[in-house]
């Protein structure tokens, strides 16, 4: 659908019956359960889908090791709750989104033989928790089958390793998909359109005056109930609102840093349990390169947050200490930053202590606002919003909650090895197939029919983005910006930096003859999307 009919589907005359406010995990996946319920339903982002948070994690889908064994320690029912739940949600999303998500097999670096037992039995009790869910059976490995697993690790001194499984996705990708998804179930979304005051009608909430930030155009949403979906922004909305409310939350910078290919093995990660300050670190195959992250220190509200040097060298200093490799900032393709919007506590320590579950709060005028979770249990933060804004609103849903078993864009006819037929059919390069595959599932498709059609060409030649895509997703996902192809759909930016910003160039050809932009737009993408890459990515 083109961006004007988008833009006047939001200023119809009937109210909604729920205007979403923010495009992330939590914001799209109350949009799609929503609208799969009959609920007339609207969302806008003020940026594009998931670029804050929901774009920059860890890509892990889980139920938090972490917080396991902070739930035993202090007996703590909330942690051992938002394990339990996560490990549910994590087998949900597999099952709906298997695309996107898959099973990944993490190994535990043991360099104590004391370490063994505890280790050991937390993570068996996590395969417990799994349930029917579980997608894995945790044991231990020696050391010459951890040093196979991983073979840049330390030999010196390891006594032997844990292996577990945990699930992987694509978070940028996820979150457009759920925005596709809930657009075929009839919920209007909008990208670049923002919140800038609560409307009110004798003193309840009714809707929303927004701001279209590409056209400048200013105009009202209305809607029976609204949702507060902005994640670590969910306290501003809420001061729209109540000029004085107390915050709820807290956040968190949560860094990530990507290296080559050649310092990750192609289908292990490494769980390292224990960091100088007792956080948990990962190192991760995605996509071909190495994905380490993450830091976890307090952090100010702010749009786009920018790595700190500090928080690099940290990372850096750890895979030192695990790696065989002389490893340093010229190593690095791609850094990101991301808030976690954490549940404020005046009694933690520390933001590590702070709990990832979330809560739903209505203000006196109506605002509901869901704050707090994780990617993990997006689903099920959804489903509690919906099933309260039906109480608060008084709203009538033609159907009960059914996003479980709801399979996302691109997941019915989804075949494992789908990617080799893909190859064969289109005449297509083996990595560019399982990307495409792995990107779009069965609506890889229409983007390997339009390669065939002169956009067969990469980005890039050491990536398998194509030009097809630049195309496919404006015209299908709502692309609007460079940025939102080369950050979020194709996720290019945040695997190589340098390959993104050489792309730049092409994408903006690609995008104006797609949706007729002038010399002026053109000009000025180039220059938004560079500073993006220079700046926040």
């Amino acid at each position: 659908m083109a961006r004007k009919d988008i833009i006047r589907n939001l200023q119809q005359d009937t109210p909604f019956d729920l205007l979403v406010i923010g495009g992330g995990a939590t914001g799209s996946g109350i949009a799609l359960d929503a609208a799969s319920r009959g609920i007339r339903t609207a969302l806008i982002e003020k940026y594009d889908f998931s670029e804050g948070t929901s774009s920059r994690s860890t890509k892990l889908v889980h139920g938090g090791v972490r917080y396991l064994e902070m739930a035993i320690k202090r007996l703590d029912r909330t942690q051992y709750n938002l394990v339990k739940d996560g490990l549910y949600e994590r087998g949900v999303l597999l099952k709906n989104a298997p695309h996107l998500a898959g099973r990944l097999p993490l190994v535990t670096p043991l360099y104590s033989w004391m370490e063994v037992p505890y280790i050991f039995a937390g993570l068996k009790l996590y395969d417990i928790l799994a349930g029917k869910m579980g997608i894995g059976r945790s044991r231990i490995v020696s050391r010459k089958e951890a040093l196979e697993r991983f073979p840049m690790l330390k030999a010196e001194g390891l006594k032997a390793g844990v292996l577990y499984y945990d699930g992987q996705f694509n978070d940028a990708r996820m979150a457009v998909t759920l925005i596709t998804t809930a657009l075929r179930q009839g919920a209007v979304t909008a990208n670049h359109v923002e919140a800038i005051s609560l409307l009110k009608e004798k003193g309840r909430i009714a809707g929303a005056v927004v701001r279209d930030n590409i056209s400048k155009q200013e105009f009202t949403v209305r809607a029976r109930g609204v949702i507060n979906a902005t994640g670590p922004f969910a306290d501003s909305i809420r001061r729209m609102d109540e000029p004085e409310a107390a915050p709820i939350l807290k956040a968190s910078s949560g860094i990530h840093i990507v290296l080559d290919k050649r310092f990750a093995p192609p289908a292990t990660g490494l769980m390292i349990p224990k960091t100088e300050d007792g956080r948990v670190l990962f190192i991760l195959p995605w996509q071909g390169h190495a994905l380490i992250g993450t830091t976890d220190e307090p952090a100010d509200i702010v749009d786009h947050p920018r790595p700190k040097d500090e928080e690099v060298a940290y990372l850096l200093r750890h895979v030192r200490q695990y790696f065989n490799l002389e490893i340093g900032p010229q190593d690095i393709k791609s850094t990101w930053s991301g808030l976690r919007p954490l549940l404020d506590d005046p009694q933690a320590v520390d933001t590590a202590r702070l709990a990832r579950d979330h809560i739903i709060q209505v203000s006196k005028s109506g605002l509901l606002t869901m704050a707090g979770g994780k990617w993990t249990t997006y689903r099920k933060m959804a489903q509690d919003a919906v099933d309260h804004a039906v109480k608060t609103f008084a709203l009538a849903p033609e159907k009960n909650c059914h996003t479980d078993h709801l399979p996302l864009i691109g997941a019915s006819g989804f075949e494992e090895k789908g990617d080799l037929k893909l190859s064969s059919d289109f005449a297509l390069d083996a990595d560019i197939a399982s990307h495409l595959h792995r990107a779009y599932g069965s609506e890889a498709l229409k983007v390997a029919e339009l390669a065939q059609k002169g956009l067969g060409k990469r980005l890039h030649p050491e990536h398998p983005v194509i030009e097809a895509e630049v195309v496919y997703v404006s015209r299908h996902e709502q692309a609007e910006r460079v940025s939102d192809v080369l950050v979020r759909r194709t996720t290019l930016a945040l695997l190589d930096k340098e390959a993104a910003r050489n792309a730049v160039e092409r994408t903006v050809e690609l995008m104006a003859e797609e949706l007729g932009w002038d010399e002026a737009r053109c000009r000025d993408e180039r220059k938004l999307c560079i500073q993006l890459l220079e700046t926040a990515i």
